[in-house]
């Protein structure tokens, strides 16, 4: 298998599952418009939250060694929360002078910012069921001792696909992710500002920042909705900073290549909603990985 294109220019890397990650990359670029960026949307085998482990990893190292074999390197962000559960670990320890940044579900800022100590958290089946997830819950309930918290923990099979496929439907066409939406939303509980209520909604998946107007009007305006993406982006700034690894701004930075392995409409249709970019920034992978599980 032949890897895709080479390039001389060195690039922050970025990776999902799909284009949940384009969430993450929007604020990377906020946060560092002169960088250039690469980005691998996973399409073709997503969902990974309802992935084994052993998949999940193999196709990180996978699509490492692929923006490896685009230039030079400075960073990759590992934009999906089940793959950072699952892989991040082994990634640092293959690649031990590479730098990864992953995300994982803001249960500390929640904390921070609830008042009703009912946080719900939706993710994937993949997060929430890590021993990564585990620990990071069990850490921030220790650290809020003698405060306690009830995280209300929501499995959403499906959705994260259910938005991949939004994508190219038209805007006003969300009857149906409104529906699974509703669905896991209802099963959490009660939704609002007042005791034992949950006022607090942790999205614990990258794709779900795309289905937020959705999520907004089902919980209410005095809910509190926290993603990932500004904190990520926030803190590949500071390790680029500390790195000196930042680019200087010249005619040529701030580039932008989106690589998919589905459907090239879709991350077309993706970038063109979300990033305000043209298909020519998009491309497809034809080749991809023979010894992985039969794609999504």
């Amino acid at each position: 298998m032949l890897p895709i294109e080479s390039s001389d220019s060195d690039f922050i890397g970025v990776f999902d599952s799909g284009i949940g990650g384009l969430s993450v990359l929007q604020a990377l670029r906020a946060e560092m418009p002169h960088e250039r960026f690469i980005y691998w949307a996973d399409s073709g085998y997503a969902p990974y939250g309802e992935r084994s482990d052993a998949f999940v990893i193999e196709r990180c190292h996978f699509i490492t060694q692929q923006l490896l074999a685009k230039g030079t390197v400075k960073a990759i962000v590992v934009a999906c929360n089940t793959a950072t559960a699952v892989a991040i670990e082994e990634l640092r320890a293959s690649y031990p002078h590479l730098p990864f940044i992953g995300v994982e579900p803001a249960l500390k800022p929640a904390l921070a910012q609830t008042q009703t100590m009912r946080v719900g958290v939706m993710g994937t089946h993949g997060t929430l069921r890590s021993s990564r997830f585990e620990k990071l819950r069990q850490m921030v309930l220790t650290e809020a001792s003698p405060k306690s918290c009830e995280f209300v923990v929501q499995a959403c099979q499906g959705l994260a696909l259910a938005i991949e496929q939004q994508t190219e439907k038209a805007a006003n066409d969300t009857q149906a992710l409104t529906a699974l939406c509703a669905q896991y939303v209802h099963s959490m509980g009660a939704f609002g500002s007042q005791s034992k209520q949950i006022d607090t909604l942790v999205l614990g998946c990258t794709h779900y920042v795309f289905a937020q107007d959705i999520l907004r009007q089902l919980v209410g305006p005095d809910v509190t909705i926290i993603s990932t993406g500004e904190a990520v982006a926030k803190q590949t700034h500071r390790l680029m900073t500390e790195a000196t690894l930042r680019h200087q701004s010249t005619p040529e930075t701030g580039l932008v290549q989106l690589w998919t392995t589905g459907s090239l409409q879709a991350i077309q249709a993706a970038a063109k909603r979300w990033l305000d970019l043209t298909a020519d920034h998009c491309h497809q992978v034809l080749a991809f990985n023979a010894n992985s599980e039969t794609r999504g």
